[in-house]
C-alpha cells in the first residue's frame, strides 16, 4: 500500500501523539509484570490475591479513565480554539469529582478490606493476603486522582511528552520500591504482597509532586486545587452532559469486567492464577492498540474544535486503520511470547494449562477490545458522542456476557475455559451496532461554546 504525501504527513501527526503513549502504556504493563515476576518468588497464593485485589482498584481506574475521557472532550475541542482559561476551569471540574471518588474507593479498602475481598472470592488466605495489599494501596487514591485529572489535562492540550515522563518516573520508582519491599534490599523488611502495594503508595505521592513541580514551571495550564470551588455555569453543564456519560460507561464496563474476576475466582485458585498472567501478556498486546484510541481522541478532537470536520472525518477511518493493524500485530505478539510464559510461569499443572487455553484465546480477543476501544472511548467521545458508548455497554455486559457468565458457569457448570471463552465473546457482540453508528457520522459534533 502506498501513501500520498498528505497521508503520510497525517499518520505522522497521528503517530507523534501516539508514539509517548505507547511507552507510557509499555512502562505500566512492565509494571504489572514486575509485580508477578516478583510476587512468583513469594507464591501462588500471593499472585493469585494480588490479580483480585487489583480488581478493585481497577475499578477505579476505569473511574479516572472516564473523567480523564470527559475531561480530553471538552480540552481536546477547546484546545483547538486556543482557549487555555476555560481548559483549566474543566480541569477544576475534574478535581472535585476525582477527590470525591478517591475518598469514596480509599474508606472501604482502608476499613473493610476483607468485606471488598470477599466479593470476588471465598478462599480463606487469598481473602487474607488481598485485605492486606487494599489497606497498603489505600492511601495512594486521593494522590492518584489528582495527578490522573492533571496528566489528562496536559494529554488533551497534546503535551503528551511530559505527561509519559511524569508516569515513567513514576513507574520507574515503582519497580524499584517493589523490588526493596517484597526482597528486603538495604535492610528493609519483606513484606510480600503488601511490599507491592506500599510501593505504589509512595510512587503515586511522588508523582503528584512532581505534577506541582510541571505546574510550577508551566507556560500554559497550570494544576490549581482552587479550580474546584470555581463556578460551574453553562461549562459545568456541558461537563456533566458529556462526562457523566463516559464516566459512568467505564464504571459500568469495569465492574462487569470485574465480573469476569468474581465468576472465575469462585471457580479455584487455578483459573485466578492463570487469568494473573494472561491479563500482564494482554497489557503489553494492546500497547500500541489503546495508545491509537488515545491518539486519535485528542487529535480528531482538535480539529474538529476548529471546525476542521471533513479533515477529523479522514483522520478518523485513518486511526481504524492503524487501530486493525496494531490489534493484528498485537495477536501475533500473545502468540508468540506464549510459549516462553508457559515454561517459566511457576503454577501447577492444572493451572498451566488453563494458561496454554487463555493465551490462545487472547490472540484475537485483542482485536475485539482495540476496534471498540478506538471508536467507543476514542472517535465517538472526541466528538462529544458519549451516550452511546454507554448505552451500548450497558447491553451487552450487563444483559449478554455477566448473566452468560453466571449462568453457564454456575447453572450450567461448563468447564472454566468453556465459561472463559464465552466471556470473550462481548467485544465482537457490539461490533455490529459500534460501526454503524461509526459510519452515521453522528459523533461529528463541535461541543465548543463561543462565549464561556
Amino acid at each position: 500500500m502506498r501513501f500520498d504525501r498528505n497521508e503520510r504527513a497525517a499518520y505522522g501527526r497521528i503517530l507523534r501523539l501516539t508514539l509517548p503513549i505507547v511507552i507510557q502504556n509499555l512502562f505500566s504493563a512492565a509494571i504489572s509484570s514486575a509485580d508477578v515476576i516478583m510476587l512468583n518468588t513469594v507464591g501462588q497464593s500471593s499472585i493469585s490475591a494480588a490479580s483480585l485485589a487489583v480488581q478493585y482498584t481497577n475499578i477505579l481506574h476505569m473511574v479516572y479513565y472516564g473523567l480523564g475521557t470527559g475531561v480530553t472532550m471538552l480540552c481536546a475541542q477547546y484546545w483547538g480554539k486556543g482557549e487555555l482559561r476555560v481548559i483549566e476551569r474543566v480541569e477544576g471540574f475534574a478535581l472535585r469529582f476525582s477527590i470525591l471518588i478517591s475518598l469514596l474507593f480509599a474508606l472501604p479498602a482502608a476499613t473493610v478490606p476483607e468485606l471488598m475481598m470477599k466479593v470476588f472470592t471465598n478462599d480463606e488466605e487469598l481473602i487474607r493476603l488481598g485485605a492486606s495489599y487494599l489497606q497498603a494501596i489505600s492511601v495512594s487514591y486521593v494522590c492518584w486522582g489528582i495527578s490522573e485529572a492533571y496528566l489528562a489535562v496536559l494529554r488533551s492540550i497534546e503535551r503528551v511528552k511530559t505527561s509519559t515522563a511524569l508516569n515513567i518516573m513514576a513507574l520507574m520508582l515503582n519497580i524499584i520500591l517493589n523490588a526493596v519491599f517484597v526482597f528486603g534490599l538495604f535492610g528493609a523488611p519483606k513484606l510480600g504482597i503488601q511490599g507491592v502495594a506500599l510501593a505504589t503508595s509512595i510512587s503515586r505521592a511522588v508523582e503528584l509532586v512532581a505534577c506541582f513541580v510541571v505546574s510550577a514551571v508551566s507556560k500554559d495550564v497550570h494544576l490549581r486545587l482552587s479550580e474546584m470551588f470555581g463556578k460551574g455555569g453553562v461549562l459545568m453543564q456541558d461537563f456533566l452532559r458529556l462526562s457523566l456519560p463516559a464516566l459512568l460507561n467505564d464504571i459500568i464496563w469495569s465492574v462487569a469486567f470485574s465480573m469476569y474476576s468474581v465468576i472465575m475466582g469462585h471457580m479455584g485458585s487455578d483459573v485466578v492464577a492463570a487469568n494473573s498472567l494472561v491479563v500482564v501478556v494482554r497489557n503489553f498486546g494492546t500497547v500500541m492498540c489503546f495508545a491509537v484510541a488515545n491518539a486519535s481522541g485528542i487529535y480528531v478532537g482538535k480539529e474538529i474544535g476548529a471546525n476542521q470536520i471533513r479533515e477529523a472525518e479522514v483522520d478518523g477511518a485513518r486511526a481504524l486503520k492503524l487501530t486493525v493493524a496494531t490489534g493484528a500485530v498485537g495477536g501475533l505478539l500473545v502468540a508468540l511470547v506464549s510459549p516462553f510464559v508457559l515454561r517459566y510461569a511457576s503454577l501447577n499443572e492444572t493451572a498451566a494449562g488453563y494458561l496454554k487455553v487463555m493465551l490462545m484465546i487472547n490472540t484475537y480477543y485483542i482485536m475485539g477490545t482495540a476496534v471498540n476501544t478506538t471508536l467507543i472511548a476514542g472517535l465517538f467521545r472526541a466528538g462529544g458522542d458519549s451516550r452511546f458508548g454507554c448505552i451500548c455497554d450497558v447491553i451487552d455486559m450487563w444483559c449478554y456476557a455477566v448473566p452468560l457468565g453466571f449462568f453457564s458457569a454456575f447453572v450450567l457448570k461448563l468447564p472454566p475455559m468453556v465459561v472463559y471463552f464465552l466471556l470473550c465473546t462481548d467485544e465482537f457482540v457490539k461490533w455490529p451496532w459500534v460501526f454503524r453508528r461509526y459510519h452515521s457520522k453522528k459523533w461529528l459534533k463541535n461541543i465548543t461554546r463561543e462565549a464561556v
